[in-house]
């Protein structure tokens, strides 16, 4: 029996973050910063630079995400978008594989990823 899922998700973990850079091919945050945003607001968190971004991404304790963009002329939201859905699939993986459970992956068509997470007994 498959499952389908749709994943709203919270950036809160480090190792998922770092995973998700690692696989998008962007630069790994190591540590927190405070970050000097262009409305002169400090942020703090995990910075997460995106390729051609002025300023980073940053993700804070809370799970948000703070950027500035300028409605695309500073960052492209694409890149966002793809933080995103990385984040989402590699947390998938890091919660399926600490429970014990295999998983597969498969990138569809459309941009969009599959997962098969094998449970004992069946699939999830």
């Amino acid at each position: 029996m498959s499952h389908i899922a749709t994943i709203e998700a919270e950036l809160r973990d480090i190792a998922a973050i770092r995973a998700a850079q690692r696989r998008l091919g962007w630069a790994v945050c190591i540590e927190k910063e405070t970050v000097l945003m262009f409305d002169r607001n400090e942020v703090t968190g995990w910075a997460i630079r995106a390729p051609d971004w002025t300023y980073p991404i940053v993700a804070t304790a809370d799970g948000s995400l703070h950027y500035d963009n300028f409605g695309g002329r500073w960052g492209d939201p694409k890149h966002l978008d793809a933080l995103k859905q990385a984040y989402a699939v590699e947390k998938a993986k890091l919660e399926a594989r600490r429970r014990g459970h295999s998983v597969r992956e498969k990138v569809q068509a459309d941009g969009t990823v599959k997962l098969t997470i094998q449970v004992q007994g069946g699939a999830a």
